[in-house]
C-alpha cells in the first residue's frame, strides 16, 4: 500500500491475466473429429440439403434451438454477419429508419447501413446502460421500421417497455445479445423476446469459436431469409420455388465452417458453467468494492440475470477524490485491466460525421452516453471475470482500488478537473 505504481511504486499485481480464449481437450478432440472426415465445410450454393450446411453446423443449430426453446437457429461466421442477416430479413428499404443505441460496438449500427437503412441513435439509461425506452419513443418517425436492443455488458434491457412501444408502432425488434448469452429477463432468455436474437462467438466472448455467431427466431420466414443471406440465396430462389418476395435477396457468404461449429458445440455445453463463474466473481468483487465511497456499482433488478461480460462501474470523482481518467491510469499501472468510457458514442465516428445527413448526428444528441463515455464510466477487461480467475485474483483488484484511494494525495493538484 506504499507508493502508487503510476509514480514508480511496486505493482499490486505482476501476474498476467489468462489469454483468450480458454480452451480444453474437448475442443481439440472435436476439431480432430472433423479433420478425420476431410470435410471442412458442408455448404453448397445450390438448392438442396447442403444449402443449409454440414452436419456439425446443423448439430450446433439444433443445440442452440433447444437451449433457447426457440424454433430456428442460423449459425453464421460472425455476430456482425448475424446482425446484417437479421436486418436484411426485415426487408428494409432506402429511407427506412432503425433505432439503435449509441453506446455499443460499432457493428450494431453499421449493420443498419449495410442493410440500406438509416440508423437513428437513441440514448441509454444511465443506470443499466441499455437503450432507454423513453428515448426510443421520442425518436420514432413515420420512417421507423425496427429497434435494435443491445443487452450491454451482459445485463438485460427493459424489454417489457420496449415490446409495448414496438407493438404500438408496429416495429420489429432485433436483440443484440453479443455480450449476454444466458442473461435472463423475467424468466425469458435474452434473444427470445424480439423478432430475432443475435449472438457472437468472437474470440473474447463468453463462449467462442474464434470468429462466429448465430441468430434465433420463431419465424419460419425470417429464418429462411437469414439462411438465404448466409449462403448465396440469389442462386437458389428459383429452384426452391420461392416467390418474388425473395427474389431481391443477395447472399453474402456468411457461412460457418464445420471446424468452427464443432468447437461451438463443445463451447455451448459450458455456457451455464462459465456464466455462473462470472456471476460469482462479479458479486464477490461488487460486494468488496461497495465499501469504497464514490464507486457506483451495478444493481441487478428482480427477475433479471446479469452475466457480466464486463463489470461497469460509474465513478463519482468528487466523492472518490480521484479523477475518473487518473483512476484508470493508476489501475492499469497496478496491473489491473480497466478501461475508461467504454466506446465513444457511435454517431461521433467519422462514418456518421462525414455523411450528407451529418446534422442528424451532431454532438449532444445522446447526453447520457456522452457523459458516461467522457466522465463517469470505467469497465473491466473481459478477462477479469472469466475462468480460471478466482476470488484471490479479485482481491488484487480490490487492493489496487484501495491503494489508489489511500494514496490519492500523490496525484497532482487539479487531477479532479
Amino acid at each position: 500500500m506504499k507508493k502508487l505504481a503510476l509514480f514508480g511504486g511496486e505493482k499490486v499485481r505482476e501476474k498476467p491475466f489468462p489469454p483468450f480464449p480458454v480452451l480444453s481437450q474437448g475442443e481439440a478432440e472435436a476439431v480432430k473429429e472433423v479433420l478425420k472426415t476431410n470435410r471442412l465445410s458442408g455448404f453448397i450454393a445450390a438448392a438442396g440439403e447442403n444449402f443449409l450446411g454440414g452436419p456439425k453446423v446443423k448439430e450446433l443449430e439444433e443445440k442452440i434451438s433447444k437451449y433457447f426453446n426457440i424454433k430456428y437457429a442460423v449459425a453464421v461466421n460472425s455476430g456482425t454477419a448475424g446482425l446484417h442477416c437479421a436486418l436484411v430479413a426485415l426487408n428494409l428499404k432506402l429511407g427506412d429508419e432503425v433505432i439503435v443505441p449509441p453506446y455499443t460496438m460499432s457493428a450494431t449500427a453499421t449493420a443498419v447501413l449495410m442493410a440500406g437503412a438509416t440508423p437513428v441513435f437513441s440514448d441509454v439509461d444511465e443506470n443499466n446502460f441499455c437503450i432507454n425506452p423513453a428515448e426510443i419513443e421520442r425518436n420514432i418517425t413515420p420512417h421507423t421500421k425496427a429497434i435494435v436492443v443491445v443487452h450491454l455488458f451482459g445485463y438485460p434491457a427493459q424489454m417489457d417497455e420496449i415490446k409495448k412501444i414496438a407493438k404500438e408502432h408496429n416495429l420489429a425488434i432485433i436483440e443484440d445479445c453479443a455480450q449476454a448469452p444466458g442473461a435472463v429477463y423475467k424468466n425469458r432468455l435474452v434473444g427470445t423476446m424480439g423478432d430475432i436474437g443475435v449472438f457472437s462467438f468472437n474470440q473474447h466472448k463468453t463462449i467462442t469459436t474464434g470468429e462466429g455467431g448465430f441468430t434465433v427466431t420463431n419465424s419460419q420466414e425470417l429464418a429462411l431469409r437469414m439462411q438465404l443471406v448466409r449462403n448465396h440465396g440469389e442462386a437458389v430462389v428459383e429452384n426452391m420455388g420461392l416467390d418474388e418476395n425473395f427474389a431481391h435477396i443477395i447472399g453474402y457468404n456468411y457461412r460457418m465452417t464445420e471446424l468452427e461449429a464443432a468447437i461451438g458445440i463443445t463451447q455451448f455445453l459450458k455456457l451455464e458453467q462459465l456464466n455462473q463463474h462470472r456471476i460469482r466473481l462479479a458479486e464477490y468483487l461488487t460486494k468488496s468494492l461497495s465499501q469504497i465511497g464514490g464507486l457506483i456499482l451495478p444493481s441487478v433488478e428482480n427477475n433479471r440475470k446479469h452475466v457480466y461480460f464486463l463489470l461497469p462501474i460509474k465513478v463519482d470523482s468528487s466523492k472518490l477524490g480521484v479523477g475518473r481518467d487518473r483512476l484508470v491510469d493508476a489501475l492499469v499501472a497496478e496491473g489491473i485491466p480497466f478501461g475508461k468510457g467504454y466506446v465513444k458514442p457511435l454517431y461521433l465516428l467519422p462514418i456518421y460525421q462525414k455523411r450528407q445527413d451529418s446534422q442528424r448526428y451532431k454532438e449532444g444528441i445522446c447526453p447520457v452516453a456522452e457523459k458516461l463515455h467522457y466522465r463517469e464510466l470505467i469497465y473491466s477487461s473481459p478477462a477479469l471475470l472469466r475462468y480460471p480467475m478466482t476470488e484471490k485474483d479479485m482481491n488484487d483488484v480490490v487492493t489496487a482500488f484501495k491503494k489508489i484511494v489511500k494514496n490519492k494525495n500523490e496525484f497532482e493538484v487539479g487531477s479532479l478537473c
